[in-house]
């Protein structure tokens, strides 16, 4: 089919009007962990799997990254959003459980990582499917919030998330407050928080043989954060955060994370919360508005 390039906003979701955050606050931080381990190597590029060098890069997440950041959030008392691949919980059940005995929410991020691919609508359903079930066998849960494999989405995809009980994804790359997704196939859309890709750890701490990408020092990547954080709670918006165990896990970057996260603590006016809260919270402000 040919692709419909009409000029038209390719996101039809309402813009939110300004927030009114929890206690007084003047703006949010959301702190989301994708618990990839080994399916960030191998879901897109299965011959990977083979590859036993390229593959233990995701493998540092289950042998130390997930207990390291675990112990971090124990540390500082902060509340976090693991969204993990059902392959992951599958392979290393002990360390998701760890998760989730440590109080945090559990998000859903696919089953191997695969890319969602608008053409192969059954794989992109599948996908969803398999990690309810995998996340429901090893940890008894089915999780309400989504964070896209590879960070892509499309209006059926969303339907169907919606339609099987999701209540919020946290994929999306254009605005600083929560919204709406537009209704799709007769089901209501999700809530979106929206990432800043700025505080996607993997674009400044991984890199692999293969790739000539450089990674970034403690100085470069720590003040950019402070500013981009100072910058959003200005505006009074919601600081997303995307981390990877296998990177944020890393020695030297477990204490820059753990110093940004101290900085954010240091403000008495920002509302750390998860995914779920978040969600929550902007369910009854638009409940509010809609009963003035």
């Amino acid at each position: 089919m040919p692709f419909d390039l009409s000029p038209r906003p390719l996101n039809p979701a309402p813009v939110t009007p300004a927030m009114v955050w929890p206690n007084g606050a003047k703006s949010a931080l959301f702190i989301g962990f994708d618990v990839d381990a080994e399916t960030a190597w191998i879901g897109n590029n299965p011959s990977n799997v083979d590859r036993m060098v390229t593959t233990s890069h995701g493998g540092y997440d289950a042998r130390v990254g997930i207990s390291k950041i675990v112990s971090l959030m124990d540390e500082l008392s902060l509340p976090a959003t693991f969204f993990i691949p059902g392959w992951t919980a599958l392979a290393h059940p002990a360390q998701c459980e760890a998760i989730l005995k440590a109080g945090h929410e559990i998000g859903h991020h696919g089953y191997l990582h695969k890319l969602p691919d608008r053409d192969k609508l059954d794989e992109a359903f599948e996908e969803i499917d398999r990690g309810y079930e995998a996340l429901q066998q090893v940890l008894g849960v089915r999780p309400i919030g989504y964070r896209a494999p590879s960070g892509e989405n499309f209006p059926e995809l969303l339907a169907y998330l919606s339609k099987s009980g999701m209540r919020y994804s946290s994929s999306f790359r254009d605005d600083i407050l929560p919204y709406r997704h537009a209704d799709h196939g007769g089901e209501r859309g999700l809530v979106e928080i929206p990432v800043n890709f700025a505080f996607d750890d993997w674009n400044f701490g991984m890199t692999s043989r293969t790739s000539s990408r450089p990674i970034f020092g403690r100085d470069a990547v720590l003040q950019m954060w402070i500013d981009e954080f100072e910058a959003t709670h200005a505006w009074g918006g919601v600081t997303t955060l995307v981390l990877h165990p296998q990177v944020s896990g890393r020695p030297m970057r477990w204490h820059l994370l753990r110093d940004f996260l101290m900085h954010v603590q240091s403000r008495t006016d920002v509302w750390i919360a998860t995914g779920a809260e978040i969600s929550d919270h902007f369910d009854a402000l638009e409940a509010a508005r809609a009963e003035l």
